[in-house]
C-alpha cells in the first residue's frame, strides 16, 4: 500500500509520467518550489520536465518568468509572478506572527521595521536592484543597525509583507526589487478563493496526502486546511489508506508501474519536504542511517527507487566537470545502477558538464 502512495506521488509530481512543457509550467502546477537551495531547486524543476539546462532556468530567473521570495513557511520558494500576490497575503501574516518573538530577541520594534522598510523602497524605486549586503549598507547610512540576524529579518519582513522580491542575479549574487516593479498587478482573490486554490494545487500536485502534510506544506491552520478542502469540492478525491485520510485530484489516473523509476533528488525537493508525513519514503526492509545524508536528514540529496529513499549523494570537487558521489543504504541492483547512472546523464545534460558518478 506504501508503494501505490510513493507512485502516485511521483506521477502526481511530474516526477514519472508525462513532464510538465516547462520550467514555469512544472512551478504553476507544484503551486510554490521550496528553493532556500537555488541550484537544488533548479535540479528539481528540471527534473520535472524536458530537455531544460541550468543556463535556460537562470534565464526565466534573471527575466522574472519565475521568483523567488519567502512564502508559505519562513524559508524561500519559487513562485509564478500571477501567483507571488495573493499567496503572500495568504501566508505571510501567519509566518511573521511565527516570527514576533524572534523580532522582540533582535529589538526590531515596528518603528524600526517600518523605518526599514521606508528605506528599502526609496533605495529600490525606480527598478534600482541591490543586493543583500547592498541593503545593508542602505541600513547603515539611514541609522539602523544591519548587524548580525537583523539586516536577513528586516529583508524577509520586506518580503513577506509583499514589499521586495527577487530581482535579476548580478553574476552570482541575488538581487531584490520592488514587487510592485517586477510583478504585473493581478486578478484579487479573497480569502476563501485563496484558501481553496491553494487546497485544490496542493492535493493535486503533492497527492495523495494527508490533511497534516497540507498544513505543513502551506503554514495555514487547521480550519483553514479544512475549509479548502471543502470547498475544492469534486476536484479532490478522498480514500482512507490504512487508517489514515488521503486527498488526491479526482482527474489522476492510474499511475504506471514505477518500482523501478530512479531520482537523484535534491535538497528540500518537494517530493521529500512537502509531507509531514513521511513514513513513505523508509524502506521497510533497510534502516535509516542518519549519518549517511547531508545535516542527517531525508530531506538534503537523496537517491530514490520507485519514491522509496535508498541512498543519498552529493557533489565532490573534480579538476574538470562534476564528481557525484552516491552511497546507498544496501546493495543497488544491476538494473538500478544502470538507472541511476541515466539520472546521472541527465543531470550532466542539464548543467552542461560532464558528470561522474563514483560509487562508495
Amino acid at each position: 500500500m506504501v508503494t501505490g502512495i510513493a507512485s502516485r506521488r511521483l506521477k502526481a509530481q511530474r516526477l514519472i509520467g508525462e513532464p510538465s512543457a516547462s520550467p514555469v509550467d512544472v512551478v504553476r502546477w507544484l503551486g510554490a518550489v521550496q528553493s532556500q537551495d537555488y541550484a537544488g531547486a533548479k535540479w528539481a524543476v528540471a527534473q520535472r520536465t524536458r530537455g531544460i539546462t541550468e543556463a535556460q532556468l537562470d534565464r526565466l530567473f534573471d527575466e522574472g518568468a519565475i521568483l523567488r521570495t519567502h512564502v508559505l513557511r519562513p524559508t524561500w520558494h519559487f513562485v509564478l509572478p500571477e501567483d507571488a500576490r495573493w499567496l503572500l497575503r495568504l501566508t505571510g501574516p501567519r509566518v511573521l506572527a511565527g516570527l514576533a518573538g524572534r523580532y522582540r530577541e533582535l529589538e526590531l520594534d515596528d518603528r524600526t521595521v517600518a523605518r526599514a522598510l521606508a528605506e528599502f523602497a526609496r533605495a529600490l524605486a525606480g527598478s534600482h536592484h541591490l543586493t543583500r549586503q547592498e541593503l545593508g549598507q542602505v541600513l547603515h547610512v539611514a541609522g539602523i543597525s544591519p548587524e548580525g540576524q537583523r539586516l536577513p529579518h528586516l529583508i524577509a519582513r520586506a518580503e513577506l509583507g509583499g514589499l521586495i522580491i527577487s530581482g535579476p542575479r548580478r553574476g552570482k549574487q541575488f538581487t531584490y526589487a520592488l514587487l510592485d516593479e517586477r510583478v504585473p498587478k493581478s486578478g484579487v482573490l479573497d480569502r476563501d478563493e485563496a484558501v481553496t486554490e491553494i487546497a485544490r494545487r496542493y492535493f493535486r500536485s503533492h497527492g495523495p496526502a494527508q490533511m497534516q502534510d497540507f498544513v505543513w506544506w502551506s503554514g495555514l491552520t487547521v480550519s483553514d486546511a479544512r475549509l479548502g478542502i471543502a470547498q475544492a469540492g469534486a476536484a479532490l478525491e478522498h480514500q482512507s489508506i490504512a487508517g489514515k485520510d488521503y486527498w488526491f485530484d479526482s482527474d489522476a489516473g492510474p499511475p504506471r508501474n514505477a518500482a523501478k523509476a530512479v531520482h537523484l533528488l535534491p535538497n528540500f525537493d518537494e517530493y521529500t519536504v512537502a509531507y509531514r508525513d513521511r513514513a513513505v519514503l523508509i524502506h521497510a526492509g533497510r534502516s535509516f542511517e542518519p549519518a549517511l545524508f547531508a545535516f542527517r536528514s531525508i530531506l538534503s540529496n537523496v537517491v530514490t527507487v520507485g519514491g522509496v529513499v535508498r541512498g543519498a549523494w552529493r557533489r565532490a570537487a573534480a579538476r574538470k566537470g562534476m564528481r557525484v558521489e552516491i552511497r546507498g543504504l544496501g546493495q543497488f541492483e544491476p538494473t538500478e545502477v544502470a538507472s541511476v547512472e541515466k539520472s546521472g546523464r541527465m543531470m550532466s545534460r542539464f548543467f552542461e558538464n560532464p558528470v561522474e558518478l563514483v560509487w562508495l
